[in-house]
């Protein structure tokens, strides 16, 4: 392979195609059909799509297969035929296109999130993209184009599968952008133009999602961080909705007007996306062929990345510089955290009564869930912001994933920094169809390991997309442990990505079986981060089997409930919870490095009983140096 399409962009511009869903739907291929099984069952159809293009002047055709990883095709039963598909594609593209043009192996992302955002790794990324790049390889396809690409690192982890396959292809990384230039996961075209330059693709552009406007506002952003040859690809404007059918209402002629500004904006390959046909290719190439389109470069703006397009950040403070919990993390020693719901209505006062009275006991900061129960209360943040204010305790912000989207996650975390919050604990969150509103709809953009990596980014003073943020946020990032889980395996695994994303610290579930806990401590090693043992003083019989039974994570062994059971009247069953809270701490207290005390009902009081019976029975103990993380 000589690259010979990536010399030929160079020289001047390029016409590629336009939609294949589009010709393929107008020609009686309905929406609920693989497209991509097309190449084996109609494969006449498909060349005769490719052939109306190049007759319309493209020079530049991609496969029918922007969905055709074993990802996508296993909703359709077609995992096992990924390879077939490619070859079958790319042998119906080389042959319509007849030698008079160049052929370019069409991919695009998988459908699922990958990390760091979500549970699916580079390299599994990786696997299934090579099988694909494969299958295009075998029916000979010798260059590449990435498209409709939302995630940067996804397209990165595509990119890397055809380097490791085909070293010398020609590789063009398209991004999807919004009206406002942003591909959906957040990165500016500045951003993800330096880091595919830096990653070593030799075009760069943007294509989907927008009409022909907002797409020539991205490429002149995109053109100032990358002189690599540029590509566009514009729908045929935004979609509209008219009796149940989605419209493209961009005209060829109007496309055709922004032949000229394309490449006065760098860009060397032209076609169309969503809603284009071989009459808006057609319009491009008689741009371009006419001379009304001339080119005209642009210096691009020096890289500012580290030499392999990751964008640089900055360096939070040292752990024990960011907080109390921090600082007693850092030192071993032994924060004590209590918990604190927040109120169903605006008035905070008994809340904040109820923190003052922690904080004569002297326990180390308050832990405010986020929606816990999926219950609709007053924002967390707030809470905590007036706990800080008005009683002088620092606050621990839960942060679930389960009411914001990505957007909205980063917004509120850069203000709870702003407003002084530095401790968190991350958690995916309840679903709502355990709370008050079991209709209300759940985002789950990203899972907890996709939360951790996120607020490290913050840390790192870099948004979800490698922009920069400014300083960092300087949070002290903790995430939730189950030790009774009944897939211990995977949650050993998710123990593991959580402290890979970023986790500083981590919380238990309530420990109400000494014997799990020492088993699931045993099995995380000792080369861990620090732990501090969820600790829940039981107010009843019927809240111990509320807990069992109706709380998702938490599991009272059979000998506590017996306990309860036999404890006689309330009053005693009161008792008992407190004795076998602090019994659970006796036994805890050597094996991890702090506690997180739930309060039942509000009833702080508990709190007081439980920490007076065990500094009553404190004993010596051996603490670690200061410092350790063990």
């Amino acid at each position: 392979m000589t690259k010979a399409l990536l010399h030929r962009l160079q020289e001047g511009p390029l016409i590629s195609d336009g939609a294949m869903g589009t010709m393929l739907y107008a020609k009686g291929v309905y929406i609920n059909k693989c497209y991509d099984e097309v190449n084996l069952t109609q494969p006449d159809l498909v060349a005769e799509v490719h052939r109306a293009y190049v007759k319309a002047g493209a020079e530049v055709i991609g496969t029918n297969t922007f969905g055709a990883n074993p990802v996508k095709l296993r909703q359709h039963g077609l995992d096992e035929e990924t390879e077939q598909i490619n070859r079958r594609a790319a042998e119906i593209a080389v042959e319509a296109m007849g030698g008079a043009g160049f052929v370019v192996g069409a991919i695009g992302p998988l459908g699922i999130r990958i990390e760091p955002w979500g549970p699916t790794g580079l390299e599994e990324a990786q696997d299934h993209f090579r099988r694909q790049v494969q299958g295009l390889l075998d029916g000979g396809v010798s260059d590449f184009q990435l498209e409709t690409f939302g995630d940067i690192n996804e397209a990165h982890a595509a990119l890397q599968a055809v380097r490791s396959l085909a070293p010398d292809a020609t590789v063009n990384a398209q991004m999807t952008v919004d009206r406002e230039g942003i591909s959906g996961y957040g990165t500016t075209p500045e951003a993800f133009g330096r880091r595919l330059d830096g990653w070593g693709a030799d075009a760069i552009g943007v294509n989907c999602s927008v009409g022909p406007s907002a797409m020539l506002t991205a490429l002149e952003r995109l053109r100032e961080a990358t002189d690599k040859p540029l590509s566009v690809q514009p729908n045929a404007g935004p979609p509209h909705m008219l009796d149940d059918r989605t419209l493209y209402l961009c005209t060829p002629d109007y496309l055709e007007k922004f032949a000229r500004r394309f490449v006065e904006a760098g860009a060397r390959l032209l076609g169309g996306c969503c809603g284009t046909t071989p009459d808006h290719i057609r319009a491009l190439a008689k741009a371009v062929k006419r001379g009304r389109a001339t080119m005209q470069s642009k210096p691009a703006a020096v890289p500012r990345t580290d030499g392999d397009g990751e964008p640089k950040g900055v360096e939070p403070l040292p752990l024990g510089e960011r907080s109390a919990l921090g600082k007693a993390l850092a030192e071993g020693t032994s924060p004590v955290l209590a918990e604190l719901t927040p109120p169903k209505g605006c008035d905070a006062s008994k809340v904040l009564e109820r923190a003052a009275a922690l904080k004569e006991m002297g326990i180390t900061a308050i832990n405010i869930p986020d929606g816990a129960r999926a219950t609709a209360r007053m924002s967390h943040t707030a809470l905590g912001v007036l706990i800080k204010q008005q009683v002088g305790v620092p606050p621990v912000l839960h942060f679930c994933c389960r009411d914001r989207n990505i957007l909205g996650m980063q917004a509120d975390l850069l203000g709870a920094s702003a407003l002084g919050v530095r401790d968190l604990i991350i958690i995916t969150g309840d679903p709502p169809i355990l709370g008050d509103y079991p209709d209300a709809t759940a985002v789950f953009d990203v899972d907890a390991i996709g939360l951790t990596n996120i607020v490290s980014r913050l840390n790192h003073g870099l948004d979800l997309a490698g922009n920069p943020t400014g300083d960092s946020t300087n949070f002290v990032i903790g995430v939730g442990l189950n030790p009774t889980s009944t897939e211990m395996e995977r949650e050993i695994s998710r123990y593991g990505w959580k402290v890979d994303a970023g986790a500083e610290y981590a919380v238990t579930q309530p420990v109400f079986d000494i014997e799990a806990l020492d088993r699931f401590l045993d099995d995380l090693g000792d080369d861990r981060i620090p732990i501090l043992a969820g600790i829940w003083p039981l107010a009843s019989l019927r809240n111990a089997e509320f807990l069992n039974t109706e709380v998702p994570g938490v599991s009272v062994a059979d000998s506590i409930l017996d306990r309860m059971a036999a404890a006689g009247d309330k009053e005693s069953q009161r008792s008992t919870g407190i004795e076998i809270a602090v019994e659970m701490i006796e036994a805890v207290r050597d094996r991890v490095e702090g506690i997180q005390v739930s309060i039942p009902f509000g009833r702080v009081a508990v709190v007081k009983e439980l920490l007076d019976a065990v500094r009553a029975g404190d004993r010596p103990r051996v603490d670690k140096e200061p410092g350790s993380s063990a």
